[in-house]
């Protein structure tokens, strides 16, 4: 798989999400990574709705599954979350609200 140049250390958050999304420039992975992001908040809005904490396993497989497809099949790279496991998260998770409020295209 292409492997995007880039440092093992990241000073901050900051310094790391431009190399996130350049982990993320395939439309395709973006979507997945949305879709999946989708997926853990209604899994979530669930588990609190019934009390029934299984819905916590099915948001990670959402979050994770649709992410890790899109990297495997779609951008061809490794995800960061491997590298960089609480940046990557965080980078979802700001991705996610640049996608809502139109700062990255889908």
């Amino acid at each position: 798989m292409a492997q995007t140049a880039h440092t093992d250390h990241f000073a901050s958050f900051a310094e790391f999400y431009p190399f996130y999304l350049e982990e993320h420039r395939n439309v395709v992975s973006r979507r997945l990574h949305f879709v999946g992001s989708l997926g853990v908040i209604g899994c979530l809005a669930m588990a609190l709705a019934t009390g029934d904490w299984l819905w916590l396993p099915a948001a990670l497989v959402s979050g994770y599954g649709c992410a890790w497809i899109g990297h495997f099949f779609f951008e061809k790279n490794r995800p960061a979350t491997f590298r960089h496991p609480i940046y990557s998260l965080m980078g979802d998770w700001v991705m996610f609200k640049d996608i809502c409020v139109g700062k990255i295209s889908l």
